[in-house]
């Protein structure tokens, strides 16, 4: 269903919940990188389709720094929201805390942000609504995600020597 280029709306945090398991840890006992990009990855592309109801795909993730590590047997919750909306893209932010089962210790381990393109039946890119900002947290989160979009776009460029992506 084709959307109206005028409407805009409401983006909610969804939350995803899960538990560290001996098969998704290195040598030293805490989880794999990969496997939070993944659980980052599944929780932004549902709350881009909740967004904008249309099929969503991943067009790149920024830089993700892991700030604390997350260890066997411990909880850990993804929260991601669309946080920046352009023509067909969206830049959602998610949030990885690791929480201890037994003390209830919480610990934010990253905040990443993912690019998704909505793609319509034709199999190409196609608009989304916009995002309403109202907030401050939500208006801080907006200027965070244009910075990120900002830095995809920079990235795209052709370099000055037409080697690779220019800086």
């Amino acid at each position: 269903m084709p959307i109206d280029p005028n409407e805009t709306r409401v983006s909610e945090w969804v939350t995803t919940v899960d538990t560290v398991f001996p098969n998704q840890v290195n040598p030293v006992g805490t989880l794999f990188g990969g496997v939070v990009l993944q659980w980052m990855d599944v929780n932004a592309a549902v709350a881009c389709a909740r967004f904008c109801r249309q099929v969503v795909v991943t067009a790149s993730t920024e830089p993700v720094d892991f700030r604390n590590p997350i260890y066997v047997g411990e909880i850990v919750e993804v929260r991601g929201r669309v946080a920046w909306t352009g023509t067909t893209s969206m830049i959602v932010r998610c949030e990885v805390h690791g929480e201890n089962p037994i003390t209830g210790e919480r610990r934010l381990c990253t905040i990443g942000h993912l690019n998704f393109v909505a793609i319509g039946e034709d199999g190409r890119p196609t608009p989304v609504p916009h995002l309403r900002v109202e907030t401050d947290l939500e208006r801080r989160h907006w200027a965070t995600g244009e910075r990120v979009r900002q830095d995809i776009l920079r990235r795209r460029r052709p370099s000055a020597d037409g080697d690779g992506p220019g800086r």
